[in-house]
Formats: C-alpha cells, sequence, structure tokens
C-alpha cells in the first residue's frame, strides 16, 4: 500500500531541493530563450501604448472638464443678465405702477377740490341771494 509509505526528513529535504533547482533551472533557460525575451518586448510595447492612451483619455477629461466649465462661467453670465434685467423690469413696472397712484391721486385730489370750490360757490351764491 503506497499510503503507507512513510519518508523520512532528509528523502523531504532532498525532494524540496531538487524541485527547487528544477525551477530555479527552467527560468534560467526561459530568460535565455530569445522568445521570451521577444515576448517580453511585446508586453513592454503593450503596456507603452496603454500608459500613451491613458494619458489621451486624461488629457480629453480635462479638455472636457473646461470646456464644461467655461459653458457653465457662460450659463451663469446669461442667467445673471437675464436676472438684471428682470430686475430692471421690476424697477421700471413698480416706478410705472408708482407713477400711475400718483396720477390718479392727483386727479381724485383734483376732482375733490372741484366739488368743493362748486359748494363754496353754491354757498356764496346762496348767501348772495
Amino acid at each position: 500500500m503506497s499510503f503507507l509509505k512513510t519518508n523520512d526528513f532528509h528523502e523531504r529535504k532532498a525532494n524540496a531541493s531538487a524541485s527547487k533547482a528544477s525551477i530555479i533551472e527552467k527560468f534560467k533557460t526561459a530568460s535565455q530563450n530569445p522568445a521570451s525575451e521577444e515576448k517580453a518586448a511585446a508586453r513592454m510595447e503593450i503596456a507603452k501604448a496603454r500608459a500613451i492612451r491613458v494619458a489621451e483619455r486624461e488629457a480629453a477629461r480635462k479638455v472636457r472638464q473646461a470646456e464644461k466649465a467655461a459653458e457653465a462661467l457662460k450659463a451663469e453670465a446669461v442667467a445673471a443678465e437675464q436676472r438684471a434685467e428682470a430686475d430692471k423690469a421690476a424697477v421700471l413696472a413698480t416706478r410705472e405702477e408708482a407713477e400711475r397712484e400718483v396720477a390718479l391721486l392727483a386727479e381724485q385730489k383734483a376732482v375733490r377740490d372741484a366739488r368743493y370750490a362748486a359748494r363754496k360757490a353754491a354757498k356764496k351764491e346762496r348767501r348772495k341771494g
């Protein structure tokens, strides 16, 4: 039965050393392989291209943000101008309303004064007799 087979410490240590040595040898041969150098160069080119694309996207994002900020400033300026015009119109309407009120009061006073003068004249007429 194979599961009952026990390895002693020295055998396990030798096996671990052998597997580590084989991994190191595999890495050394892979690093000397021209195909792996080409793959590494291709990966470097891909990474460079990716970095360039990221930088371009970041620059485009900053340009869009600047454009949005400029549009927001323009919109705010237009809104401020419209508010100013609305305020001017409100002031003008208030002024016109006040002028109409003053004219109405003056007209009413003139009518009252005319009635008063008519009463006074009638009273003088009655006294003369």
